[in-house]
């Protein structure tokens, strides 16, 4: 349970924004724990705020509602993943499969750091209602643009083949989210990290396909 927060009073307090700022984040982080452990359909707007130290009062200060939350809690993750992935993919150079690679790998890492949160961008959002179902399907679509991407861009500078269609991409995002959901949910493999060579070996057969010059009819 996240430690209570006891912010300071009178002319030592912190402006309003920063304890704004300061009670959301610790209500994102105790929603994580709670829809990670009770799952999305048992938790509850008094028992997130109960265990961020807080009011229900104040948790609908800054939610709507349970599903706002997992919302709010939902785009944090994948903007926390997405950094990564770009950063990762950065910082590995040129080479067109590393890039891919050493993003997938970060996007993995970041999951396995922050299980509770993996746990509800992969596991609980599918059961938190309509608004979330299309905001986890806007996520997948934003991180299979980027995979194509980069792809579009190696094959313009003769780097790699073109990838035979932008569906390889989401084959790519969507192999990657239903393994890290299985670890996530059943622990299989053993830690998250293992499912390193899969994703490569996805990736390579990816990369290595060109663009068909015609459809088969």
């Amino acid at each position: 349970m996240p430690e209570r927060f006891s912010a300071p009073r009178g002319r030592h307090a912190p402006p309003l924004e920063v304890r704004l700022s300061t009670q959301r984040a610790r209500l994102i982080a105790a929603a994580a724990s709670s829809f990670a452990s009770r799952g999305y359909a048992a938790a509850s707007a008094e028992s997130i705020a109960r265990a961020a130290g807080m009011s229900k009062a104040t948790f609908y200060e800054h939610f709507e509602n349970k599903e706002d939350c997992i919302v709010a809690l939902f785009d944090s993750a994948a903007e926390t993943v997405m950094e990564a992935m770009v950063a990762a993919a950065t910082a590995a150079g040129r080479d067109p499969q590393e890039r891919m690679r050493a993003g997938v790998h970060a996007v993995l890492r970041a999951m396995g750091e922050h299980r509770d949160a993996a746990r509800t961008f992969l596991v609980e959002i599918v059961g938190a209602g309509p608004r979330a179902i299309a905001r986890r399907d806007a996520i997948v679509a934003a991180f299979a643009d980027v995979l194509d991407a980069e792809n579009a861009e190696a094959a313009r500078r003769g780097l790699a083949a073109r990838a035979c269609s932008r569906d390889d991409a989401y084959a790519v995002v969507g192999a990657i989210a239903e393994l890290s959901s299985r670890q996530l949910r059943r622990g299989e493999p053993a830690e998250i990290r293992e499912l390193e060579p899969v994703v490569d070996r996805l990736i390579v057969a990816l990369m290595a396909q060109p663009a068909p010059t015609s459809v088969a009819r």
